[in-house]
């Protein structure tokens, strides 16, 4: 990602999930890459730590609120897992600010024993 570089993205499909009492203001949102999935092969699933996985990053423009990214493109800017933080919670989405590489560095040093900060490969 360049530095400098601020990317807000929406997250929706909450009501599939456990809606948006989930989501807090401040808290980080894990974003992991599904190549294999069916509907979109740029999707980016949203993971929450207690909960788990919590929405989708939107990827239509019926979806991605004005001002925002859609998958598609933030999909080349970030790893394979990726982190946003939560900056505003709506009733049928969330709109979160995408970490960068440094910002995410620096989050996995201080939770090194946390696995949904560190995820290990099976």
């Amino acid at each position: 990602m360049e530095k400098n570089m601020e990317l807000y993205t929406t997250i929706v499909g909450l009501n599939n999930y456990e809606g948006n009492k989930v989501f807090k203001i401040g808290s980080i949102v894990r974003l992991v890459k599904e190549p294999d999935n069916d509907y979109d092969l740029e999707a980016i699933a949203c993971e929450s730590k207690y909960v788990g996985k919590t929405g989708y990053i939107a990827n239509s423009t019926k979806t991605v609120t004005k001002g925002t990214m859609s998958a598609g493109r933030i999909y080349d800017k970030i790893d394979d897992v990726s982190f946003c933080e939560v900056k505003f919670v709506a009733e049928n989405s969330v709109i979160a600010k995408v970490l960068t590489y440094e910002q995410i560095k620096e989050l996995q040093e201080k939770n090194e024993e946390d696995d949904f900060f560190n995820p290990h490969e099976d």
